[in-house]
């Protein structure tokens, strides 16, 4: 959310604050600021800012945010995201989020290794001058990431650096090929030797050189370091020899390999993490860069971005829609199989909304503009999946814990290798060799990979089939879920009653048709919208209505075509003396199969009963299915609605749901899912992120059915973009599946270091094959990790649905 900028200085920090309207107020703030040890402040509530004087030894600008939550305001919150270049390993991303969170006014950061992305939240302004200022000094390079240009310009620079990186590859194996040639028999004059080898430890290497004196340079190791160190060592040492004349073997073809297959991995790795972000630059590329906009009567050619709410814009067959709005002429069918993962074209003609991104069909649409370019459902989803990749699960933090010390540990095992090898077995060169492999195949890269290169394959995998992961945390929780719960209405029926009988006493059922439709003409209640769609469908006339009196909780009373009628339900009809035991068995009947009943009766001459509307609201075809398939993976179903208990049990002996909980009013929903969890069940509700918004909110993992154009997108932790019960199933499926995949990465990776470290340490490795096992276990985590996007949900429009699988 964007706030008035916010001036920031070492140790000083203007708040603004969110809430205050009196002085009272200020004096509140006031004094749980200065309650903070080394903390002046000063409140002024016409700016509605807190101009804070701290010492940051002792407390944080997320120390000054808490107290004035504590004393009921808010601060102002702010998001930055920062493209990262230089980070080569898990110790990188940390040294930089230690360095971000050192910022005034910053209170949280997450590094995405895999992205090279960094995103850093703020109690006030965050300005782009301090971030990238703390990222030079922690030895990297960064850029604010904000417009699409300033995206398609990243895009461009990562294809130059592969480029390099391609060109880089080729020198090193070419020259590291030339090396080996004297392990063939091919004899190499030494200098020759030295100028090959020289060329691929400085020029080739010269990065790892880079890398390892910035991370020296703020107190830090990384896997630069240990490259660095381990080439350089053999490096120095064949010199010696060389130039000692001592006939011993030299090493300059295992430094000159060990950084040719070094390379190697980190061009594979780039290769790889180019695929784990297909997902956001697949989103990318549905927004067009231009919009054909009606100015002044003419159509004229403008960017996107100048594009305005309320303008008009022509989208002609075959093009992409470019913003979200109202169809103000034209029919056409829309594709939104990129956005929704619903593979069937959608109808859409005039006063029904368009999502931008959208493939127009055959006809010529002209649209109202409803939301601008940066607001746009588009934009928000990839925000919404750029920021779950960009989090991290709390099974990061293990990975963190250890990555803080891998780098000194594998230098001291380096160290007590080759002291070793020299002082007990006195084989000074075999130490030597010794210790450069343990330094060389020690892979902290492994470790920083496993888990966000899953989470962004598997987030852009649920994003293709329409499913929304808000955060990290919500996919950690989804896969140890054990019981769903079901809100009924829009989430396992169509949430559009529909007249299913009209029993007439007395008149033809057109007529009371007719007069039940014309007493309600206009309202908005989901029975009337029924009934008067029962009345279009039939091509029924409506008589005038002349006058209308609402009673709530009842129903109304309508002067139409000279009659004054009471339409409502059986309280209503007592009120005025009307015998409903005429149609008592009729309708105890309907209401028993789930019917909701409008009693109609005629009040002009005496009461009498005209008849009874009953209405049902149909259940989705895919809701059985899904509750079988939630069965089938182990899960326990739960119906929670405020319907009454009749209606409720019909609908769940339909589907198959076990569990009813019914008559339940929307604030009382949470209280059912906290019972729930309370007897030891993790709960994911499932409601429509309206009504449900509490229920929603207690539950373990809280999925919001629609079509993410709504309060959806901001009220659960996973968005399920099409209103089909099967995107449930789906959702838990590739929770499960990215989770494994998570485990899978970092067991590989644990094993990997604890298998390969002491072997390298007792010489059972040469420097070739650490460097070859080095880039191979990241690389191995990668692919590993991009076996998700073989995933398949199980909610397939246009075909027989599958179960899904990893």
């Amino acid at each position: 959310m964007a706030v008035p900028a916010a001036q920031i200085a070492p140790n000083r920090l203007s708040l603004p604050i969110q809430g205050m309207t009196c002085a009272s107020c200020v004096a509140r703030v006031e004094r749980a600021l200065n309650a903070l040890p080394g903390v002046q402040a000063e409140v002024n509530l016409a700016t509605e800012r807190a101009e804070v004087h701290f010492d940051a030894a002792r407390v944080s600008a997320k120390d000054l945010a808490e107290a004035v939550r504590g004393a009921g305001y808010d601060v102002a919150q702010e998001t930055r995201e920062l493209s990262i270049s230089g980070m080569t390993c898990a110790t990188c991303a940390q040294r930089l989020e230690r360095a971000l969170r050192a910022v005034p006014g910053v209170t949280g950061v997450a590094v995405n290794l895999a992205s090279e992305r960094a995103l850093v939240e703020g109690t006030a302004a965050l300005h782009a001058a301090p971030l990238l200022e703390a990222v030079q000094r922690a030895g990297y390079e960064a850029t604010i990431i904000g417009t699409a240009a300033e995206e398609a310009r990243l895009e461009a620079e990562q294809a130059r650096r592969f480029r390099r990186e391609t060109a880089r590859l080729v020198v090193a194996a070419v020259l590291g090929a030339a090396l080996l040639l004297p392990t063939a028999g091919v004899a190499l004059p030494d200098l020759l030797e030295l100028a090959l080898a020289s060329i691929v430890q400085f020029v080739i290497g010269a990065r790892f050189y880079r890398g390892a004196w910035r991370a020296l340079r703020a107190g830090a190791g990384n896997m630069d370091l240990l490259v660095a160190l381990g080439t350089s060592a053999a490096y120095c040492y064949s010199v010696w020899l060389m130039f000692a004349r001592s006939g011993a073997p030299l090493y300059l073809d295992s430094a000159a390999v060990v950084i040719a297959l070094v390379t190697a991995g980190k061009w594979l790795e780039t290769r790889a993490k180019r695929a784990t972000t297909a997902a956001i630059r697949q989103l990318m590329s549905l927004r067009p860069q231009r919009a054909c906009v009606v100015r002044d009567g003419v159509e004229v050619q403008v960017p996107l971005e100048a594009v305005a709410v309320g303008d008009l814009v022509v989208v002609r067959p075959g093009e992409r829609v470019p913003v979200d709005g109202i169809v103000r002429s034209g029919a056409s069918e829309l594709d939104e199989s990129l956005l929704t993962g619903e593979s069937l074209p959608v109808d859409r003609t005039v006063g029904e909304t368009v999502t931008g991104g959208s493939i127009n069909g055959s006809g010529l649409l002209r649209i109202e503009t409803t939301a601008a370019a940066e607001q746009s459902v588009l934009a928000r989803i990839i925000a919404l999946i750029e920021g779950a990749q960009a989090r991290k699960p709390p099974v990061q933090r293990l990975v963190d814990r250890v990555a803080a010390v891998f780098v000194p540990a594998v230098l001291a095992v380096g160290v007590a290798a080759w002291l070793s090898w020299w002082l007990l077995a006195g084989q000074f060169g075999a130490g030597v060799i010794a210790a450069v492999s343990v330094l060389v195949i020690a892979c902290p890269c492994a470790l920083g990979l496993a888990t966000p290169t899953a989470l962004m394959v598997g987030t852009g995998a649920a994003a293709r089939a329409g499913i929304l992961i808000r955060d990290a945390e919500a996919l950690e929780q989804a896969h140890r879920l054990d019981t769903v719960v079901f809100d009924k209405t829009g989430t396992l029926t169509e949430g559009r009653p529909v007249v299913t009988e009209i029993l007439a006493e007395g008149i033809g059922e057109r007529e009371l048709l007719a007069l039940t439709a014309a007493a309600q003409t206009g309202s908005e209640h989901p029975l009337a919208r029924a009934v008067l769609a029962r009345a279009r469908a039939d091509q029924v006339a409506l008589p005038p209505l002349a006058a209308l009196q609402a009673r709530p909780g009842q129903g109304l009373i309508a002067q139409v075509a000279g009659r004054r009628l009471a339409v409502g339900n059986r309280s209503l009809m007592r009120e005025f003396g009307v015998a409903p035991e005429v149609g008592q068995a009729a309708a105890q009947r309907l209401e028993h199969e789930g019917r909701s009943i409008m009693w109609v009766a005629d009040l002009t001459d005496g009461p009498r009963l005209l008849g009874l509307i009953a209405c049902a609201d149909p259940i989705k075809p895919a809701a059985a299915e899904a509750v079988r398939a939630l069965h089938a993976i182990g899960l326990k179903t739960v119906l929670l609605t405020g319907d009454h208990a009749r209606a409720a049990e019909r609908v769940a002996a339909a589907i198959g749901i076990p569990e009813v909980l019914s008559e339940v009013r929307p604030a009382e929903k949470a209280e059912q899912v906290r019972r729930l969890q309370g007897s030891g069940r993790r709960v994911a509700m499932i409601g429509d992120g309206v009504n449900d918004a509490p229920a929603l909110a207690a539950a373990d993992v809280g999925m919001a059915m629609g079509g993410g154009t709504d309060v959806a997108l901001q009220t659960a932790s996973i968005t399920l973009m099409r209103a089909d019960p099967r995107l449930v199933v789906d959702a838990i499926a590739v929770s499960r599946a990215t989770y494994r995949k998570i485990r899978q990465g970092l067991f590989w990776a644990f094993v990997y270091n604890v298998v390969g470290l002491p072997a390298a340490a007792f010489g059972l490795l040469n420097p070739m094959i650490a460097g070859a096992a080095m880039a191979l276990s990241s690389v191995s985590v990668v692919s590993n990790a991009l076996l998700l996007r073989r995933w398949r949900p199980l909610a397939r429009s246009g075909g027989r649905a599958t179960q899904p699988r990893a």
